[in-house]
């Protein structure tokens, strides 16, 4: 059965030996956000542009079935400290889109 971390990718820029602790801190707070969708509904891939440089940039691309793709960025150094502030971003990004979603069906709109 695939479960949410599984639908995480991280990109080769991070070391395997990251793979694990970098797919922990992604789902720290996320994945009790994604649980109302099915694992299959969702993609995730982690990135790192430019690693240790000056120009590091951290990103998290999210795609939920129905939703607009959503993506955090980060520019801090910290590898650990961009992947929470990725996280926390997409957690936002997505509790926004459902916030408008239900709204909408409140409102009796489509």
């Amino acid at each position: 059965m695939t479960t949410m971390k599984d639908r995480l990718r991280i990109v080769p820029e991070f070391r395997p030996d990251e793979y694990d602790r970098y797919r922990e801190l992604v789902f720290g707070n996320l994945e009790r956000r994604l649980e109302r969708w099915q694992p299959e509904q969702v993609e995730l891939e982690l990135s790192v542009n430019e690693r240790d440089t000056n120009s590091q940039r951290t990103v998290l691309n999210c795609w939920i079935a129905g939703l607009p793709k959503i993506v955090g960025t980060s520019t801090e150094e910290d590898l650990d400290k961009a992947v929470v502030e990725v996280r926390n971003d997409v957690r936002r990004q997505v509790n926004r889109l459902v916030t408008r979603k239900e709204d909408a069906r409140n409102r009796g709109e489509r």
